[in-house]
């Protein structure tokens, strides 16, 4: 994947540590040959596997600094001095500045670590939207690290222990949450977060957190220029020297990104997209809209049963830890489209949601707030009454909907949001077994939900909700889902959107030009009016998504392997067999698509074991 990996407070000498931060190294190389620079002290180890420009290193008197990433220098003095001395090094002349000085001159995607081998001393960082990734465990009076968990159970003081409160998060988010992870004692660093360790004592800080202008004091039209500008910028910066292309799934954050690569290319993009033959599933035509407006060099491929099948343990081979999206099966097969094209970088429209307000639970949640506004002594003494005691409502279907709406807009956020949870509805006692759950917190994820929640100083719903998911939805989910896919294609990825600028842009945007009344993405759809084509503005969100219980029905060697991992899994003793049973015997045949969530959920968790006791 690319990546860092090292630590501090432990070894012999030199050579050793050379050895053994090798062994550390190899699965950040694993899947795309990246070339591995090392560095190692008496008693630390760093080393980089990156493509040429993404890695900079730097050692001299027991100072080490290793970064992995797109990085730039906001400053232009730095800069100047980083172009003519090295950019790791200048970072090591500014590391007794404090952590904040050191960060808030970085810009871009990236991994920092710093070694102060003397002092027993470490500084770990990642970027502002958590898009590269970083672990770590402390034992003792040593900092284990990497960019990948792989990395880290290779080190002789961190053998991986398996955590089931990870495990069960994972069944309840189908991903895991940072900051916790699959092991015991492992924790990843959170987007905007810095870590100092010292002799076996660690500190957590946020060095920048997203924080809301809702005041609105520009006008619509210089909104507009700005926003234009900065994506062509954003696009610009992106593309750097390497052959680029981009994912194009026919929505909006993905047709806006290959439109400005056309216009700041001057040409036709690249642009890949996957389509389904599945009812309801294929969006190839938006994609070809898109393309068509833009003038694209469009190349499509269509996924099929077969395609899922050989990709299942591939995927869960990529990812350090189970990881239940099943849009990265297609996202792989878009990723290695490209990639046998000769694109060496493809561009992700994620982060337009998380941003601009695109997601539906925005406007759903809009609509449970208005009973906030309702006086209590009102919902009290006469909606809830009149509702809930209705002679013979149950029957009626506006009683039952207003019944249904009464009681989510009770339950506080962000617990609203999991109404309709999964693992939720089944139960966690149908699901795991007693012995499993004597060891999770079965509360954790929505104490974990709440307390980020809780840290918003955003004062507007939309906008925290906004922020919440910049975490859990984005930095969780979406860009391991995009990236990890990439690196099993061997293909470096960027995301346009989730420039710092663009990022700071969003935040001066107004509610209401996030969320007007029950209109998503107000702003963003308004300012590229005449840019985009119209069928891609109003059509419905949709993307990648598998149609995995459509075709779970009829394909056999689907159906074994989905079988056959389950069965498997039942011997580990985390999942209830007659769970398993009943799910694959019964829930199935009843609801394919709803029910094949969870099959898949399972699957890919009993995937992930074996791949991984493999090597």
């Amino acid at each position: 994947m690319s990546g860092l990996c090292g630590w501090v407070g432990h070894g012999a000498s030199a050579a050793d540590n050379r050895v053994l931060v090798e062994a550390m190294s190899a699965p950040l190389a694993r899947f795309d040959a990246s070339a591995v620079q090392m560095l190692s002290g008496s008693r630390s180890a760093a080393a980089v596997a990156a493509a040429s420009g993404s890695a900079h290193l730097y050692q001299q008197d027991g100072l080490t600094v290793a970064l992995w990433g797109d990085v730039r220098l906001r400053d232009t003095a730095m800069a100047e001095q980083a172009a003519a001395q090295g950019l790791a090094r200048v970072l090591a002349s500014r590391w007794r500045d404090g952590a904040q000085q050191v960060l808030a001159a970085l810009s871009g995607a990236f991994a920092l670590c710093i070694i102060d081998e003397a002092a027993g001393e470490a500084l770990l960082a990642i970027d502002r939207m958590g898009i590269a990734p970083l672990t770590y465990q402390v034992v003792g009076e040593a900092l284990v690290f990497g960019s990948s968990a792989d990395s880290i159970k290779r080190h002789p003081l961190t053998p991986a222990q398996i955590d089931p409160q990870g495990l069960y998060n994972y069944a309840y988010f189908h991903m895991i949450p940072s900051p916790g992870t699959v092991y015991k004692n492992q924790q990843r660093l959170l987007p905007g977060e810095y870590l100092h360790f010292k002799k076996g004592r660690v500190e957590t800080k946020a060095y920048w957190r997203m924080r809301f202008d809702e005041s609105g004091a520009k006008s619509f039209a210089d909104l507009q220029q700005e926003f234009r500008e900065t994506l062509r910028s954003s696009v610009r910066e992106a593309m750097g020297d390497r052959p680029v292309g981009a994912f194009l799934s026919g929505g909006t954050d993905s047709s806006t990104i290959a439109g400005v690569m056309c216009e700041v290319a001057g040409g036709a993009a690249k642009t890949y997209s996957i389509g389904f033959e599945a009812q309801g599933y294929d969006e190839m035509e938006y994609a070809r809209i898109a393309s068509r407006h833009f003038g694209t060099a469009h190349h499509e491929y269509y996924v099929t049963p077969d395609d899922v099948v050989a990709a299942i343990p591939q995927i869960a081979g990529v990812f350090d830890q189970p990881f239940g999206n099943a849009s990265a099966v297609p996202g792989f097969y878009c990723a290695r489209m490209a990639k046998a094209d000769g694109v060496q970088r493809i561009f992700g429209g994620d982060g337009g949601d998380e941003l601009f307000g695109g997601n539906e639970r925005y406007s759903k949640q809009h609509v449970f707030a208005r009973y906030d506004m309702v006086p209590s002594l009102v919902k009290k003494a006469l909606l809830e009454p009149a509702v809930f005691h209705f002679p013979g409502g149950g029957l009626l279907k506006v009683v039952r909907k207003a019944r249904s709406y009464i009681e989510q807009a009770n339950v506080p956020m962000p617990a609203r949001l999991e109404t309709y949870n999964l693992l939720g509805r089944y139960g966690p006692s149908q699901v795991f077994t007693s012995e499993f759950l004597a060891g999770a917190d079965i509360g954790q994820p929505l104490k974990g939900l709440t307390h980020t929640y809780g840290k918003s100083e955003a004062t507007s719903l939309i906008n925290r909700m906004l922020e919440l998911d910049l975490k859990v939805t984005l930095a969780d989910n979406d860009l391991p889902k995009v990236a990890k896919a990439c690196e099993l294609a061997g293909l470096e990825v960027a995301f346009p959107f989730l420039n710092d600028q663009m990022v700071a842009f969003s935040s001066r945007l107004t509610p209401q030009q996030k969320l007007n009344g029950t209109q998503l993405r107000w702003f963003f759809k308004e300012a590229l009016k005449g840019f985009l084509p119209n069928e891609i503005i109003t059509k419905q969100k949709h993307g990648f998504g598998l149609p995995f219980g459509v075709w779970l029905q009829h394909h056999k060697p689907l159906q074994q392997l989905a079988t056959d991992s389950l069965t498997d899994l039942k011997a580990r003793k985390i999942v209830r067999g007659e769970f398993i049973d009943q799910l694959v015997g019964q829930h199935l045949n009843e609801h394919a698509g709803y029910h094949g969530t969870m099959v898949w959920v399972l699957m890919m968790m009993e995937q992930w074991f074996k791949q991984h006791e493999a090597h």
